[in-house]
């Protein structure tokens, strides 16, 4: 019985390379592929501008006062940070303010590049 003997540093830098370059064939393939997905940016705008409208609604949420049912602590800390989240995807998916219209343009252009 014979034993074939190969370099193993060998192989590895010939898998390693095979990798890197269908790597970088598919970066190419992406860059030829414009535009991208458009509903995948479109949603990428509204998210951003939910998390926008959330940002700026939070201070106007942090100047009620606690009182009542949840009577402040730690918990409604939480369940506001979250609620003024959830209002900002609400206002984003009912239209929004523009500013998904204005960033979604930008990603168009910024793929056409």
């Amino acid at each position: 019985m014979q034993v074939q003997a190969f370099d193993i540093g060998q192989t590895q830098a010939q898998i390693f390379g095979a990798q890197s370059k269908a790597a970088t064939d598919k970066l190419n393939a992406l860059a030829n592929n414009v535009p991208a997905n458009e509903k995948q940016l479109r949603k990428t705008a509204e998210d951003f501008e939910a998390v926008f409208l959330g940002q700026m609604l939070k201070p106007m949420f942090e100047t009620i006062e606690s009182d009542g049912f949840f009577s402040g602590g730690h918990a409604e800390e939480v369940y506001r940070g979250m609620m003024v989240e959830e209002v900002g995807k609400s206002i984003s998916k009912a239209g929004g303010v523009g500013i998904a219209e204005s960033v979604y343009q930008e990603l168009l252009k910024l793929q056409q590049v």
